[in-house]
């Protein structure tokens, strides 16, 4: 297994395809969407374009869907969610799809939707990622980081250098085995330098004070966990993710 890593969704090669690709949007669109799908949620839909979210849900009966819409880590007027993991209970969001639009975590799924397997990341469900990558053992991993507008974010890498750290350490294999770019031995660092307090790193990051300005701490709180969650959204047609084994 290789492991690649590209900090926003414009640096991946454009040429090529690995055979599974990663999104990761810690704060908060792939926390939030592996939250709906522990929560019970039948499917997280995402689109870049908010007209076409509202277009494509208004095929389904409204007792059955929920629109999620964020721009600037604010909520999109005339939906019912904005992006936070905190506000997907199991009594909103049981057995309905979550139609989902937000700044820059669905951007990173729509460029890697064509990779046979897709998956959503986040510091939450770090173990379900990690253990199915053990499993299928694919030979190129993409993780590809939502960024902030196109530019590198402290808590995208922190996440992915999470992820490589726990399969260099379950499998004994050394940096050289599994990177296959710089970016890798980057996010391994930050990661083995913060783990014991990524809530303080949050702090520290520009989408962090970010949404600390739009009083989210307790997002902030809720995101900066590791491991909390056993799910593990996986495309099952392009830009429709489900939990894996459902």
């Amino acid at each position: 297994m290789k492991i690649f890593v590209y900090h926003t969704p414009e640096l991946t090669p454009t040429d090529e395809a690995p055979e599974c690709a990663i999104a990761v949007d810690v704060l908060r669109a792939t926390s939030t969407m592996a939250t709906v799908l522990a929560a019970g949620g039948e499917a997280v839909q995402v689109f870049s374009d908010l007209d076409q979210l509202v277009e494509v849900s208004e095929k389904w009966p409204s007792e059955k869907r929920l629109r999620a819409g964020e721009r600037g880590g604010a909520k999109v007027a005339g939906f019912e969610l904005g992006n936070s993991p905190l506000d997907c209970t199991a009594e909103l969001v049981q057995g309905r799809r979550l139609f989902i639009s937000t700044t820059n975590g669905t951007r990173a799924l729509k460029r890697i939707q064509n990779a046979p397997i897709v998956l959503a990341a986040a510091l939450i469900n770090r173990a379900a990622v990690v253990k199915f990558l053990l499993e299928k053992q694919p030979e190129t991993v993409w993780i590809v980081g939502s960024g902030w507008e196109g530019s590198f974010s402290l808590e995208d890498t922190v996440c992915a250098g999470a992820i490589a750290h726990s399969i260099c350490q379950q499998t004994n294999s050394s940096l050289e085995d599994l990177t296959g770019n710089d970016e890798v031995t980057s996010a391994i660092a930050l990661y083995s330098q913060w783990q014991n307090d990524l809530l303080g790193l949050f702090y520290q990051a520009s989408h962090g004070k970010r949404l600390l300005r739009l009083e989210c701490l307790e997002d902030l709180k809720y995101c900066s966990q590791t491991d909390i969650l056993d799910i593990l959204p996986i495309q099952q047609e392009p830009g429709v993710l489900k939990s894996h084994n459902k």
